[in-house]
């Protein structure tokens, strides 16, 4: 099981009371993006290309602490950047894990060993390290040599200290079914609490568009890594639900649902999601929840989203799925994604849009 009792327990309790509520829209994952400033310039990263003034710029801890209470999602997702070289982020984790939030701390892993006694093993505290695919994948990706063995080092010294640690893994193009296989028997054997996987996503301000792999490429792969994992009986484990497992395998057809996972970085709450870059920002979550046209964002409806399958916005679809279909999600979770026979029918791209002021998505930047 990749998710401990205890956060299942809670998070779906939040989830029942929403519905009980009546509420159609909810956060169920804080995206914080406390800075953009990292230790690493990856080739599939649109945050490191800012000027210095904005790279130097950091939410202070009450602005964290205060996201979190004013947004009221379960989980929070700590990214950047590299949340490791912001000085108070031991003080911001202590404080949404003194308030019961689930905190995922993202991180390369490059500086984890050193400040890893900055903190205290916690069920509410998971390192949720980076690694994107095998050594040499891993290291090409990030474009510094010898990253993947620091962090895998860094991640076998924090779960012998007791600390929960999953590995965030983004998949992209050239990458085959075996060696993705091979690199989950890696993350096994690092013996962590679960992967967290997707396909990436070719947004606005990532440097270097042709990495990304395209949406019908991606159900393809992910069948056959799934139908070797089954072959192999390899049990790898996953730390996601089992219907956005199904998804990217290409058995269930989803929409996005963009404020499952709202952002807030150095500018404000971020529209519709962190990976549209140009669509505004509000100065309040309630702002960002009733001043957004959500209609206005997803595949088939609007063109920069057509090739997205990534976490952040279809797992909260799947995790709505979930209570509607429980019985679906528990055949997927015992007999995992079926591999064979026809997938679901995707949702058809949106139309190009007309005329020379709007450029087709997705751009494509040449090296």
């Amino acid at each position: 099981m990749g998710v401990p009792l205890i956060q299942s327990y809670r998070v779906g309790r939040y989830i029942l009371a929403q519905k009980l509520r009546g509420r159609r829209r909810y956060p169920l994952v804080l995206m914080l993006e406390p800075l953009f400033r990292c230790n690493l310039a990856c080739a599939g990263c649109g945050k490191i290309d800012y000027p210095d003034e904005t790279l130097d710029r950091r939410l202070s801890v009450d602005e964290c602490i205060g996201a979190a209470e004013e947004c009221g999602a379960p989980i929070v997702s700590i990214a950047g950047g590299e949340p490791l070289i912001h000085k108070d982020m031991p003080a911001v984790v202590a404080g949404l894990v003194k308030r019961k939030r689930f905190v995922y701390l993202c991180t390369n892993a490059l500086l984890l060993k050193k400040r890893m006694e900055d903190y205290q093993p916690s069920p509410y505290l998971t390192f949720s390290v980076h690694l994107d695919g095998n050594e040499h994948r891993h290291d090409e990706s990030v474009c510094q040599p010898g990253t993947y063995q620091r962090a895998a080092e860094a991640i076998r010294e924090a779960v012998a200290k007791g600390f929960r640690v999953t590995v965030n893994c983004t998949l992209f193009q050239g990458e085959g079914a075996e060696e993705v296989a091979s690199f989950l028997d890696d993350c096994k054997a690092l013996d962590v609490e679960g992967v967290t996987i997707s396909p990436g996503f070719n947004y606005e301000r990532a440097p270097q568009q042709e990495v990304f792999i395209q949406r019908r490429a991606s159900r393809q792969l992910f069948r056959d890594i799934f139908r070797i994992g089954k072959e192999r009986k390899a049990k790898w484990t996953f730390n996601q639900s089992s219907l956005f497992l199904d998804f990217l395998a290409g058995n269930q057809n989803y929409q996005c649902t963009p404020w499952g996972n709202p952002t807030r970085n150095i500018f404000g709450w971020q529209k519709p999601c962190y990976l549209l870059v140009s669509e505004g920002y509000a100065q309040s979550f309630n702002e960002l929840m009733e001043t957004t046209p959500w209609d206005k964002y997803g595949v088939g409806v609007n063109g920069k989203c057509d090739q997205c399958q990534v976490h952040s916005g279809f797992e909260p679809t799947a995790v709505n799925d979930t209570f509607i279909h429980p019985l679906r999600a528990l055949k997927v979770a015992l007999l995992g994604p079926r591999t064979e026979g026809p997938m679901a029918p995707d949702m058809p791209v949106s139309p190009p849009p007309q005329g020379p002021s709007h450029p087709v998505f997705p751009l494509r930047v040449e090296r």
